[in-house]
């Protein structure tokens, strides 16, 4: 197995300078119906990012070492070629298209992912709001490690798929050409994706592939301007509620809910569940009363 670099960690120095770049063309080329940039939410939005990197290293090593025996029990093997790398590659975002689309619609997944959706902007700096309890996403590509897909070839492949997602969270791309639009996740599929409305919620989960999203029904296309952030918008810059905030949202429900089936919708139902309302009982229109009997005497048993 090659030693593969972490694509990531190594292009950090360079999504800090496009970044800048990217807040310095709103400066010399404004546009009025962008969200731009404003310091306190790209201040979070880096924070959230380095700190990702901390809490990843520590949080994913019982993951990657249940990986590695997973590996090590499968008699299967995945060769290192070129090809197989692309094999890699598609299966890895067809794994995270599954991994993404779950994160939308369980909410104890959700509360992990909605801090890439926490902000009301969406530029450069929102690629970098990443969460601090990604360990939730660990299952979903599973099945490649037991397929003899080496562990470091899926890390190899998961960060090629967040460096190709950092260039599509911008507003200075607009449409590309048709045949990239049909085939590849693009800004203008991931500003939906983004977006607050509600035809656009829960849409276009595709990482580099948007083909996943057409072949089971979640891709739509941009048809109107969107408008970024949450349908309930946090107000805070502070990383740690960022961080927390829906988990302290489940955990309230959780306490206030008044049955075991309450709490588990809380928990895996999706962020928008409620329980069903209670369901009244009325009274018969007409009531008949039974006879009124005069009470028996009770008779002794015998001696």
């Amino acid at each position: 197995m090659p030693n593969l670099p972490d694509v990531v960690l190594w292009s950090v120095p360079a999504f800090v300078l496009l970044t800048i770049l990217e807040a310095v063309s709103y400066r010399i080329r404004p546009d009025e119906d962008a969200a731009g940039y404003a310091a306190k939410d790209t201040a979070t939005s880096l924070t959230m990012g380095l700190g990702s990197l901390v809490f990843d290293f520590f949080s994913k090593m019982p993951f990657v070492a249940l990986y590695a025996a997973v590996y090590e029990l499968t008699p299967l093997r995945v060769p290192f070629l070129w090809w197989t790398l692309a094999l890699m590659l598609l299966a890895q975002d067809f794994c995270y298209y599954w991994q993404h689309r779950s994160h939308h619609v369980v909410r104890i997944l959700w509360a992990s992912h909605v801090v890439h959706h926490s902000s009301r902007r969406f530029n450069l700096s929102t690629a970098l709001r990443q969460t601090w309890t990604g360990a939730t996403s660990w299952p979903f590509y599973l099945p490649m490690i037991a397929l003899g897909v080496h562990p470091a070839a899926l890390a190899f492949c998961y960060s090629v798929n967040l460096l190709y997602q950092f260039w599509i969270h911008t507003e200075r791309i607009g449409r590309l050409p048709r045949p990239v639009e049909y085939v590849f996740n693009t800004p203008s599929h991931h500003r939906v994706h983004h977006a607050s409305q509600g035809g656009y919620l829960d849409r276009n989960f595709g990482g580099m592939l948007i083909v996943w999203d057409r072949l089971f029904g979640t891709f739509t296309v941009e048809t109107q301007r969107p408008v970024f952030g949450l349908t309930k918008n946090i107000t805070t810059y502070n990383p740690l509620r960022v961080a927390t905030h829906e988990y302290a949202a489940i955990a309230r429900d959780v306490r206030a809910a008044t049955s075991w089936r309450e709490r588990a919708g809380r928990i895996f139902g999706g962020p928008a569940w409620q329980p069903a309302p209670a369901t009244a009982v009325s009274a018969p229109a007409t009531a008949v009363s039974a006879p009124a009997t005069a009470p028996s005497t009770p008779t002794e048993s015998p001696a």
